[in-house]
């Protein structure tokens, strides 16, 4: 346990998955208030430098029976951010274990807070964050998870609507954020990025070709992690009018492909100093998802005008301090004889 004595008075924050890629950057955010702060994930999370937070770090399988309600016990707010992510992203119909960490456990949590809550206690509040894919239904529209294609976007679909019911019962006061792509490695992270935006740096900082599949037209609208943090902290802070609904996080604005896996590799190239690898493009291949050819965009002014949140870090700038935070890790160039 670490920080300031006398915390017992403080608000108590769960941060559930606190190794991850969001939910290591989150942590640091969290531990610069003044708050009772409790860590869970599968491996040992670090604290961060100078917390002002009363830190406290537990390991856990969360999957295992009774281990959320162990987790959150006497949470006053819960940042539940466990996913079936090792695949990335690609979940299968058959695959149980995603099911249970990507929908089990959201109704783990929803169940343990009902039955912990204290009598004339605020209900705590439940920031989750989701997708904005929304295969089979319009964008802001209410979706029958059934219609929807892709298993993994399916999944996410229930557990919002698992929150929105606990909040609705008023067990909690749930938050689901909608996220396009999030992308971005800073220094201090501890769990990296697995997700197309790194894989491509990675790629052009080996020298390597980056491949575009179909004709690139494809838009996704991206946020960068730094953003995703300053929202999810907004989403805590303004539960009271957002609980119970679904709210679409990112910049408004759609990128193709093609053009950003051209800015990924002048980002690489400005890095270091080479010329910037090609980017071509290729048939998909026969494992795409569907909703690998679903342009996303998503409209955050609803979120802004009640929080007043914005996405801030322009793509260039993100795409630069991305290829600077792996240039270090990747162990491609610089060294005579290197791609």
């Amino acid at each position: 346990m670490t920080g300031s004595p006398g915390g017992g008075s403080r608000p108590l924050v769960v941060v559930l998955g606190a190794s991850g890629f969001i939910g290591s950057p989150l942590t640091r955010a969290l531990a610069a208030r003044p708050v009772r702060l409790r860590l869970v994930a599968r491996r040992e999370t670090p604290v961060p430098n100078g917390a002002v937070a009363e830190t406290e770090v537990r390991t856990a399988d969360l999957a295992a029976p009774g281990a959320i309600a162990e987790a959150v016990e006497g949470a006053d707010a819960v940042f539940h951010l466990v996913a079936a992510t090792e695949a990335g992203w690609r979940v299968t119909e058959d695959d149980t274990a995603a099911e249970r960490l990507n929908v089990g456990l959201v109704r783990d949590l929803a169940a343990a807070l009902g039955a912990g809550r204290r009598p004339g206690a605020r209900r705590p509040v439940v920031v989750f964050p989701s997708t904005t894919t929304r295969l089979g239904g319009g964008p802001g529209g209410a979706v029958d998870p059934g219609d929807v294609k892709s298993p993994y976007v399916r999944q996410k679909l229930l557990a919002e609507n698992v929150l929105a019911h606990a909040a609705a019962e008023g067990v909690l006061r749930g938050v689901s954020l909608c996220l396009p792509t999030v992308f971005g490695h800073g220094p201090a992270t501890t769990a990296a990025d697995r997700g197309v935006v790194a894989a491509m740096t990675r790629r052009a900082l080996a020298g390597e070709p980056l491949t575009v599949w179909g004709d690139g037209s494809v838009r996704r609208d991206l946020v960068y992690i730094d953003d995703v943090v300053e929202a999810l902290l907004a989403a805590h802070d303004h539960a009271d009018r957002l609980s119970g609904t679904f709210w679409e996080i990112g910049t408004g604005t759609g990128v193709t492909l093609l053009s950003l896996f051209t800015g990924v590799a002048e980002a690489v190239a400005a890095q270091t100093g080479r010329p910037a690898v090609p980017v071509v493009t290729v048939p998909p291949p026969a494992h795409a998802d569907p909703a690998d050819s679903e342009d996303v965009v998503v409209d955050p002014e609803p979120f802004r005008a009640v929080t007043g949140w914005r996405a801030k870090v322009e793509l260039e700038e993100a795409l630069r301090r991305t290829a600077a935070a792996l240039a270090p890790t990747a162990g491609h160039w610089g060294g005579a004889g290197q791609g």
